[in-house]
């Protein structure tokens, strides 16, 4: 058990909130609810990396996140939505500012998008 320490004035605070993240059963179900969030980032045509996303949309975790990450993206650029667009650093909080690849949604995705 934590404890907790009062505030000056005797009041509890809050609880804090956790940064966890639901993580899906099968990688079909974590694919379906991702996919379309990653079509959406790429119809904008802007430049984007996988943690920006997920972050901003609050994403499960799949099943095996050292690899399924990794080829989503694959999946994505090999069906025509993204290309690769550099190298950035992550703002990832356990990746310490660790470098990643960057995409760029495709005219496809855009004309997808419309």
């Amino acid at each position: 058990m934590t404890a907790i320490q009062p505030a000056l004035d005797g009041s509890i605070p809050p609880a804090k909130k956790t940064a966890t993240r639901q993580r899906a059963e099968d990688y079909d179900t974590w694919l379906a609810q991702v996919w379309p969030k990653y079509i959406e980032a790429a119809a904008t045509g802007r430049v984007f990396t996988c943690w920006e996303i997920a972050d901003k949309h609050q994403l499960p975790e799949p099943p095996d996140p050292a690899h399924h990450w990794g080829r989503l993206m694959t999946l994505l650029r090999d069906e025509g939505y993204t290309r690769t667009a550099g190298w950035a650093c992550t703002n990832r909080p356990t990746a310490h500012h660790s470098g990643v690849r960057t995409w760029k949604g495709t005219a496809a995705a855009r004309r997808a998008a419309a």
